[in-house]
């Protein structure tokens, strides 16, 4: 295997970079905090400058396609006829990227990619200095087929292709290209005009004669009562996907991580053989320390691109497109610095068709963007196992945006075992426009268990409607055998508008060694309203769940480190609306000192401080 040692030294080196390039900021402990997010969005917004000069993909060889009709999926379970490149179409690939490389070479510049459809067999590699512009009207179909993505990557991993270094579920892997991609650079922008500007996966168009697409390859659903999202697009059980075991994956670790003893490959395998599944896989040769260079998958595997993946990067602008039928995750950028998305519409609903997941970043600000996903519509994380070089992601402000369908609104989670700091959500509008059918399951959430751990601290909230609720039933993950928090008793995966769960998805993590802290939660001023759906007029299941960290779930060495409950959480000026489990309008676990002030639920307003 060949491995480009200029990109393998820059691994090494980011984490130390980012040092450097930490602005810091005002203490979270101000008697203001929001005037840290005004620093915040200060510090990001100013405008970034590219040369005046337009390279045009058309002179590089690009070529409007004709377009044919598809039948396709749009979601976990329905299908349309859609638009597809039609047979012949030329491949703009070369083009896009001849035109990005002469840009960068000439100092700097706008690749234009005019109004048309357009057929990109082949990742789009950003540059330093350049600005991938998307002109009004411009319409960039990206092959559905992965193998396209195992074709032009850096490291040559032989039979598995010439892959990418990526990261999945925050997991540092060798895998196929995201459609978007950008490494270690400065000063760089995807935009387009408007929301006719569109860069789209093709992420339920079938690649081959059974009907697969890269959506099939998340292989069985594990939540309990999902609305809308109960099956997965062609799957059926015998099939590879992700959570199906993998033969090429090794038998044992101890082949691949021969320093392990006897009881840390037992702890990290589990029973069975469920670990050599890729998505279970990959999180195991994290936590035995296995090099990057040997964590390799692409062909033969069943682990999605991100549509679009920014690692390393610094002074970074997204603006003013549409992205559709996303693969996975929308949008994630890893331990960026100084990172805008602005004027963004996200539309996949797709299985972990994620909006915005930024992963240890610094400085970013999202605003003015709309999100109607398969997942969690924003959701902020921070590395997994042993993946946490990259530190925490910090300093980071959500304002005017709107969220439709979705797992989550606003998220933590669940990945951020490096922590999760210094995060502000103002003016948000969780619309929840497809509540009938394919309700958003939460407005603000966290996620994280025993495996994931990490820490979220200084959370603030404020100033956002819920106008047609959230999910009116419960949802739920299994529980592992002798929690307390019994299986299907505790609405954590969907039904509630505030979310805290600390238990999240347990038997998931065979590795379960991390308690995680959640401290200093500040939401004001969040104003919900009733549907009447199924005889029922209410705006969700439950108002609010915390479900703090449950030690039982602790599997490691003893001592056992402490377990501390959720703490400093204040909920103040909110009118959550009428839940459907009136009775107990909230669940509390391992939480201490939990203020509602002035908060209506139901016919009640609620004064008091709670501990559970």
């Amino acid at each position: 295997m060949t491995i480009n040692n200029q990109r393998r030294n820059l691994m090494k080196a980011l984490p130390a970079a980012g040092v450097t390039l930490s602005i810091p900021a005002v203490a979270a402990t101000a008697p203001d905090p929001w005037l840290q997010a005004q620093g915040i969005i200060d510090h990001v917004s100013r405008p970034l400058v590219f040369r005046k000069q337009d390279f045009n993909i058309t002179t590089y060889g690009a070529k409007p396609c004709k377009l044919t009709k598809v039948k396709a999926w749009i979601s976990h379970e329905e299908q349309e006829d859609l638009g597809t490149p039609a047979a012949g179409a030329t491949d703009c690939y070369a083009a896009i990227k001849a035109a990005i490389k002469a840009c960068n070479a000439a100092g700097g510049g706008r690749v234009l990619i005019p109004a048309g459809d357009w057929y990109c067999a082949g990742p789009i590699v950003l540059l330093s200095n350049v600005n991938v512009h998307l002109a009004k009207g411009a319409h960039v179909y990206f092959s559905q087929n992965p193998a396209d993505y195992a074709k032009y990557g850096d490291i040559d991993c032989g039979k598995n292709g010439k892959l990418t270094i990526s990261r999945w579920q925050s997991n540092d892997c060798l895998n196929y290209s995201p459609l978007v991609y950008a490494y270690g650079q400065t000063n760089i922008a995807l935009t387009g005009d408007d929301w006719t500007s569109i860069l789209d996966g093709q992420g339920g168009v079938p690649f081959n004669d059974a009907g697969d697409s890269w959506w099939t390859w998340k292989g069985k659903q594990k939540t309990i009562n999902s609305i809308g999202q109960g099956t997965t697009p062609n799957f059926k059980a015998g099939k590879m996907s992700e959570n199906t075991v993998n033969p090429l994956n090794a038998e044992s670790l101890a082949t691949v991580a021969p320093a392990l003893t006897e009881a840390e490959r037992l702890l990290i395998q589990g029973e069975g053989d469920k670990w050599r599944a890729d998505a279970q896989y990959l999180p195991a040769l994290s936590e035995a320390g296995v090099a990057l260079s040997k964590r390799i998958f692409g062909v033969g595997h069943y682990l999605r691109s991100p549509m679009i993946q920014i690692i390393g990067c610094t002074n970074v602008l997204l603006q003013g497109y549409k992205v559709q039928n996303t693969p996975f995750w929308q949008h994630h950028p890893v331990h960026c610095r100084n990172l805008v998305i602005r004027k963004v519409y996200m539309h996949s609903h797709g299985p972990n068709s994620d909006g915005f997941d930024p992963e240890a970043c610094d400085h970013v600000l999202v605003e003015d963007c709309t999100f109607d996903t398969g997942d969690d519509c924003i959701a902020i994380k921070a590395g997994k196992d042993q993946d946490t070089q990259y530190g925490p992601s910090q300093n980071i402000v959500v304002q005017n945006c709107i969220m439709h369908s979705g797992h989550g609104g606003i998220t933590l989670g669940s990945e951020m075992a490096g922590g999760i700091q210094n995060v502000f959500a103002q003016k948000l509008v969780f619309e929840n426009a497809n509540w009938k059918t394919n309700p958003l399951n939460t407005a603000i959430r966290m996620k994280t268990n025993m495996n994931r751990g990490g820490f979220l601290r200084n959370f603030y909230v404020r100033d956002c409607t819920v106008p047609n609720g959230v999910q009116i039933t419960p949802s739920f993950y299994a529980s592992l055998p002798g929690s307390p928090i019994q299986s299907k008793t505790v609405a954590t995966a969907a039904g509630a508008i505030v979310t805290f769960d600390c238990d999240y998805t347990p038997i998931s993590d065979n590795v379960r060694i991390r308690p995680p802290i959640v401290d200093n939660i500040q939401i004001s001023n969040v104003k919900a309203s009733n549907v009447n759906k199924d005889g029922k007029t209410a705006s969700c299941f439950q108002a609010i769940v915390i479900l703090g960290p449950v030690a039982s779930d602790y599997n490691g060495p003893q001592p056992m480190p402490p377990v501390f409950p959720v703490t400093n959480v204040s909920i103040s000026d909110c009118d959550f609306g009428t839940p459907v489990n009136a009775a107990s309008p909230w669940f509390l676990y391992n939480v201490k000192n939990m203020m509602l002030k002035n908060v209506t639920i139901g016919d009640k307003v609620h004064n008091t401080v709670l501990s559970a």
